[in-house]
């Protein structure tokens, strides 16, 4: 073999036939493959409904037993800021491989979300020709749209596509609550993207959200309804025709949160804002919002009550947010992130 190490990355949401050729490929180049598990520590979507601890154990059932000793998982989070995660993903690594390892990054260029293979200069690209059609987003969309009673038939549409482990995985998961609470979510999406799928080109989302911290405590909202039911999230929502970012971002915060604090006041608190326009943050559409940190010092704590969309409202300590990383929609955790550090220094 040419090299010590292999390094695969992936979502692998859920594993699949080309999957599982890119792998066999990695165990052809080195005695040892790392398989860097994007989107790790994130709430269940319908486009991450599996968590990395599930995909890695999945991962290691699709192959020969006497294969599974030659995989190791890397969980790593997307970060949403494709230089952080480079280097999430070179820190794991290094971390995983012997020093001095000549390391192959093995992969194909399928379309445009392919472009970090480029991130790693230092690693051998190892380009393997695409097999088959098979992708995982109609894998999930067939998943979602059945019913635990026709889900067998659906998977069976996908021949060798879906793997035995991947199918038994499956079929298990639609015995789960967790399985009836993404099939809502994936018809609100849904019909959220029919309601604009006639327009010329898709549309570009304008939100906002609001960053309240207070006493060393950060005001959250949890939402009422799908897409997103039952997280944690920043207070914000759509930037209405008539108004300003400001004046969005003052109403959403009184709307959700019954936070009764005089204009001059929020001006006063305001410290920056932040735009975050990742083209994958949201699952709604190409969304772009604008976060406007607010810090009221030591303030007493304003009185806050769930409205409108929120199904709650309440003050979290700041040293509580990293145990909650699994419990917020879609990017929200990432913006506090950026905001507070809540994984660590940045590089």
């Amino acid at each position: 073999m040419q090299h010590d190490v292999a390094v695969l990355i992936g979502r692998f949401q859920p594993v699949h036939s080309g999957h599982l050729a890119l792998l066999h490929a990695a165990l052809a180049q080195a005695a040892r493959v790392l398989v860097v598990l994007g989107s790790a520590h994130q709430a269940r979507s319908p486009r991450n409904p599996f968590t990395w601890q599930e995909r890695a154990q999945l991962l290691h059932e699709s192959l020969p037993e006497t294969e599974r000793g030659r995989v190791t998982a890397l969980p790593v989070r997307d970060y949403y800021d494709e230089p952080r995660w480079a280097q999430a993903v070179r820190a794991a690594v290094a971390h995983a491989a012997p020093a001095q390892a000549r390391i192959a990054l093995v992969g194909h260029l399928k379309d445009d979300t392919r472009s970090y293979l480029a991130a790693f200069p230092g690693w051998e690209l190892v380009r393997v020709a695409r097999q088959g059609a098979m992708q995982a987003t109609p894998l999930r969309d067939a998943c979602f749209g059945a019913t635990r009673a026709t889900l067998a038939s659906a998977l069976a549409a996908f021949g060798d596509g879906v793997p035995p482990a991947t199918r038994g995985m499956l079929l298990r998961f639609a015995a789960t609550p967790a399985y009836a609470a993404l099939q809502e979510e994936w018809r609100a999406l849904a019909a959220y993207r029919a309601s604009w799928a006639q327009a010329p080109y898709p549309p570009v989302f304008v939100t906002v959200d609001a960053l309240v911290r207070c006493q060393g405590q950060v005001l959250l909202i949890r939402r009422g309804h799908a897409p997103g039911k039952g997280l944690w999230a920043l207070p914000g929502g759509f930037l209405e025709p008539r108004d300003t970012l400001w004046q969005s971002c003052l109403r959403e915060l009184a709307e959700e949160t019954a936070c009764a604090l005089p204009e001059p006041n929020w001006r006063a608190a305001l410290r920056r804002v932040v735009v975050f326009d990742h083209p994958d943050r949201s699952q709604r559409g190409r969304t772009v919002t604008h976060v406007h940190a607010f810090d009221l010092g030591d303030a007493a704590l304003p009185r806050v009550t769930g409205g409108d969309d929120a199904a709650q409202a309440r003050w979290f300590a700041i040293d509580a947010l990293p145990a909650m990383e699994e419990t917020f929609f879609e990017d929200h955790f990432h913006i506090l992130d950026h905001f507070l550090g809540l994984t660590g220094p940045r590089g």
